[in-house]
């Protein structure tokens, strides 16, 4: 029982000791309940006004480059459909060049021998003419795709970053791109 007297004669002394600290060094208890409330209102204000917002910001931004990165691989998609084509038009080539060079021999052999020369001659400048056609078709499409996944590159670019790009930027974007592509 002595011992409950002389530790709750131990805690009012230690509650007299902590208040004469507190008003040694300032403390102030309206003071401090004024302040943990401004700091309340300033912490709101700024979830309010500060976070919230730069969340759905940061949601817009992911938003972009998802949608950048479903354009890439609509891009690529196309790419592969259009060597599909390509490949599609050689082969094609191929075949009839290959028709017309057997219906040549075929004419050749019930011809002299001049008039094969000639129809082999003409049937070999289909081939060529044909590849060619296919090749400058091909480097066409390609040279397409890469100007349009370069200003893809470009426009996406500056949208996730949210600044315009000078002429230099767009073209080393744009080099860039191609040689990635080409790898």
């Amino acid at each position: 029982m002595t011992q409950f007297i002389l530790l709750a004669a131990a805690d009012g002394g230690l509650l007299e000791s902590a208040r004469q600290t507190g008003e040694q060094f300032g403390f102030n208890k309206s003071m401090f309940i004024a302040q943990v409330i401004s700091f309340l209102l300033v912490a709101l204000l700024l979830r309010a006004f500060a976070y919230k917002p730069i969340l759905k910001m940061l949601e817009q931004r992911r938003q972009l480059i998802a949608q950048g990165l479903e354009n890439a691989d609509r891009i690529k998609s196309e790419l592969s459909k259009t060597e599909a084509a390509r490949q599609e038009i050689l082969q094609q080539a191929n075949t009839q060049a290959l028709r017309l060079i057997e219906e040549a021999r075929a004419a050749a052999a019930r011809v002299q021998e001049v008039e094969t020369q000639k129809a082999i001659a003409a049937a070999e400048q289909i081939i060529s003419k044909a590849r060619e056609a296919a090749k400058l078709d091909h480097a066409q499409m390609i040279a397409e795709l890469k100007r349009e996944i370069g200003q893809l590159v470009v426009r996406t670019t500056m949208q996730v970053t949210g600044k315009v790009l000078s002429v230099e930027d767009q073209h080393r974007l744009v080099d860039d791109t191609n040689r990635q592509i080409a790898a």
